[in-house]
């Protein structure tokens, strides 16, 4: 008769921990006797081929309130590397006192399929009792989340009602006190809050605003962190400006959902200025006001880059009376003034049509075709050419079984697609067909970068559009 197969070598790491480090420098201290515990327990197990590590993963003075202790995140390096099958503790508060980061340490050594034990509590996920444990813990730790989540928002609700800045980051004009929760002025910085919304009204621009103040050298707030570290002081940009203009905390008040309540703070900011701005902010952005707004569905969003400074191109429009004006521009001529950028701003309705029409007669070209084909298939990712002045391609192409030919035949399946296509859907097929489109307008010309699989799209699309027509 044979005899039965050993069990697999599994090691256990015994994990010990003391919340004070009282007593530790005796001979046989509480991490010696949690240790002994454990050794013997897995010693019992040694049937299920339990060996104890001999590396010692104890924290002396360590509190179980959050994971942040070295010989935890030492056992959990080890867990990652593979060397360890399971981990035992004397009592699962050893591990952690908080539910939740308790339950985390258990999904994730379940997912490395970790078995965790409490010797003293028959606690073993290595058997159905003990995950079905595990699976009410994570319950009641989803309860507890939740809770704690209830009661920090009524805590917040409780402290802005009573006119206290609730923390978080501060805004310029102001300090944090010493002990936090409370905003006192900075003067120099509130001179500068009160300059920045006067020079607003004054230029009734948040770009000319943004010129001016980077032109001062003006940034936003910048502070120093409790643990020491350096935040913020960084350049403007419009949509710092717009917080900024609009942050009711200037003048000594705190929003609460749709409430606006009296801080116990001082206010930098005059109501009356305070009002103009935001009734001046209000009325640009109904009418575009000196800029120009985003509209959604633009046909080319996100694929434009313009040429001379190789910076991603927005979609804008304006209204001069009954009629709309759409166009493309660059976005840091947008951002920083029209002189940061020699190319003028391109009208939409002709540059995508002028697109289109590029790429129907790229699709309808066989020899520019099969060059989209063969580049594809050729031309390493990070170095690709464009092909007669025109047209570049990428080299992964995904048409599962498909050959070169069905990519050639899919490319000439471009405009019989595109005429079935609704707006919205030209925008979405454009953004799968297309990485990425070059436009120099000093220059007058166009390239593109065609996605791989963006032509296995195409010829499903094709496909799609055959069947429905039969």
């Amino acid at each position: 008769m044979k005899d039965p197969a050993k069990p697999a070598h599994k090691t256990v790491a015994v994990y010990c921990r003391k919340s004070t480090e009282e007593g530790l420098d005796r001979e046989f201290n509480s991490l010696d006797a949690q240790r002994q515990s454990c050794e013997q327990f897995a010693a019992s197990q040694r049937h299920e081929g339990w060996v104890v590590s001999p590396e010692r993963y104890d924290d002396g003075g360590f509190s179980g309130g959050n994971t942040e202790r070295p010989a935890l995140q030492r056992l959990m390096a080890d867990v990652e590397a593979g060397k360890i099958q399971v981990i035992a503790v004397y009592k699962l508060d050893r591990m952690s006192r908080s539910l939740w980061d308790f339950v985390g340490l258990l999904q994730k050594l379940e997912a490395k399929q970790i078995a965790f034990v409490s010797v003293t509590q028959h606690f073993n996920t290595a058997t159905p009792m003990g995950r079905l444990m595990l699976n009410i813990l994570i319950c009641f730790a989803q309860f507890e989340r939740e809770n704690t989540i209830e009661r920090i928002r009524d805590k917040v609700a409780a402290t802005k009602r009573m006119g206290r800045w609730c923390g978080g980051t501060p805004s310029l004009g102001y300090d944090v006190a010493p002990g936090g929760r409370k905003l006192v002025v900075n003067k120099p910085e509130a001179e500068r809050v009160r300059a920045i919304f006067a020079l607003y009204l004054e230029q009734r621009s948040l770009s000319a605003l943004l010129q001016e103040l980077t032109r001062r050298g003006w940034v936003n707030k910048g502070w120093t962190t409790t643990a020491g570290h350096r935040r913020g002081g960084k350049s403007f940009h419009k949509s710092t400006l717009s917080h900024m203009l609009g942050n009711y905390l200037y003048t000594g008040r705190i929003i609460y959902k749709k409430e606006v309540i009296v801080a116990e703070h001082a206010a930098i900011v005059d109501v009356a200025i305070f009002d103009q701005v935001q009734s001046l902010l209000v009325s640009q952005s109904r009418s575009g006001g000196s800029e120009t707004k985003t509209k959604h569905h633009a046909l080319l969003k996100g694929l434009l880059i313009c040429g001379p400074c190789n910076c991603g191109m927005t979609y804008c429009w304006s209204r001069r009376g009954p009629k709309v004006y759409s166009y493309y521009t660059c976005a840091r001529s947008r951002e920083h003034g029209a002189d940061t950028c020699p190319m003028p701003s391109l009208p939409a309705l002709e540059l995508e049509r002028l697109v289109v029409d590029e790429i129907a007669a790229i699709c309808r070209d066989p020899q520019l075709a099969d060059a989209v084909v063969a580049e594809a298939l050729r031309q390493p990712v990070t170095d690709i050419p464009e092909i007669a002045g025109q047209v570049c391609a990428r080299q992964a192409m995904s048409l599962g079984a498909g050959t070169v030919a069905q990519a050639r035949a899919a490319l000439s399946q471009f405009e019989p697609v595109w005429s079935e296509l609704s707006p919205s859907e030209r925008a979405q097929f454009l953004n799968l067909l297309i990485e990425r489109i070059r436009v120099d307008g000093q220059a007058g010309t166009v390239s593109f970068v065609f996605r791989a699989n963006g032509i296995a799209a195409l010829a499903r699309r094709a496909d799609a559009v055959d069947a429905g027509a039969a």
